[in-house]
């Protein structure tokens, strides 16, 4: 059992250098402290939001700056790729139409990070 994610929660990603706080607009209109999330909720700069600077090798940004740093690793500002749904979510309650999103649910960026949620932003409603 896990708990519903809502807006304020915290991620990770595995190529990211810092924690993000994850977003979540009104329109599902299901409140719990924060309005709730399904797993639909994963735009770019909206919805995900950069965790400080990607390390990923297939970041074409990390790409030219490693190679102008003559192959040495050199992480640049990240910018979340997330194109795909969240993974799993909670397929039998329903927010917005849509599967409500669980903390135990992942998100893949395109450059191959695994955004995962520390913390759901709420500890009173589990799903």
């Amino acid at each position: 059992m896990g708990f519903l994610v809502t807006g304020n929660a915290v991620l990770a990603c595995t190529f990211g250098a810092a924690p993000s706080t994850f977003q979540t607009l009104p329109i599902n209109k299901v409140m719990v402290n924060m309005p709730a999330a399904n797993i639909v909720d994963n735009i770019p700069l909206l919805n995900v939001l950069p965790f400080g600077v990607c390390t990923s090798i297939a970041n074409p940004m990390v790409i030219a700056a490693t190679a102008a740093a003559l192959g040495v690793l050199t992480p640049m500002p990240c910018i979340p790729m997330t194109v795909a749904p969240w993974i799993v979510g909670k397929p039998t309650i329903l927010i917005g139409n849509m599967p409500a999103l669980s903390d135990d649910s992942k998100l893949m960026c395109m450059w191959g990070g695994c955004i995962s949620i520390n913390f759901a932003g709420q500890t009173t409603v589990t799903l």
